[in-house]
């Protein structure tokens, strides 16, 4: 289980996104919090794989903690959960390590997208102890998931998605269903029905090549969108 501490100062924000974390596999809220104090206190205290933090703390703000974090040693992830959109502070928190920013208010599939692709950098790193450069590309194309693959449905997932974009952005030409299937180890229904979505939301482009006889086969690129 990935062990998460959220950090609000808003109660009712704070519990809203536990609640979120809870529903999301594989995650469990560690604690709850409301400023910098008691969050180091957790810290101090056990060990938290994850940090949803806001930026606007009543004691000091989220990106003075994360340093007063990294100072004292604390190899804790974070994630920014917060109001704050200026670019001096989403540039500092980059310097800062933040692994994702995410820009009050959000929805639950906004937070979920880059929880799984937290989840999925965590499993690329498993096991690795020194990386070649392909290796590299997908450790840190783990952490662009949020990026490139939409808020998808009930019952999709973002690391399968983040499959299918791969495959297709790996492919010298367009692909069936059937060869993305192939391809990605998926079965072909579940293919076609990330392949429709895909298409939907416009990452995909959509051609048809035509045989002799029969309906024409539906063919797929990642267009990047």
């Amino acid at each position: 289980m990935i062990e998460v501490l959220v950090v609000d100062d808003d109660f009712r924000v704070a519990e809203i996104n536990a609640a979120y974390v809870r529903r999301i596999p594989g995650f469990r809220v560690r604690a709850t919090v409301h400023n910098a104090a008691q969050a180091m206190a957790v810290l101090d205290r056990e060990p938290v794989d994850l940090l949803l933090l806001d930026h606007y703390l009543p004691d000091e703000t989220g990106l003075s903690l994360v340093r007063r974090i990294r100072q004292r040693g604390h190899g804790t992830d974070v994630i920014m959960v917060t109001a704050a959109r200026d670019i001096a502070t989403v540039r500092t928190a980059m310097r800062y390590g933040a692994l994702q920013y995410l820009v009050k208010p959000f929805s639950f599939p906004g937070l979920r997208v880059k929880l799984e692709a937290y989840a999925q950098l965590r499993r690329t790193l498993e096991g690795t102890e020194e990386a070649e450069q392909d290796q590299v590309d997908r450790i840190f194309g783990a952490l662009r998931t949020a990026a490139t693959v939409p808020p998808l449905p009930k019952g999709h997932s973002a690391p399968t998605a983040e499959l299918i974009r791969r495959v297709l952005s790996d492919a010298a030409r367009p692909l069936s269903a059937h060869e993305v299937a192939a391809r990605s180890g998926l079965s072909r229904s579940t293919a076609q029905r990330y392949l429709k979505r895909l298409e939907e939301s416009g990452r995909l482009s959509l051609t048809l090549r035509y045989g002799e006889t029969g309906r024409p086969e539906h063919r797929y690129a990642w267009s990047g969108r």
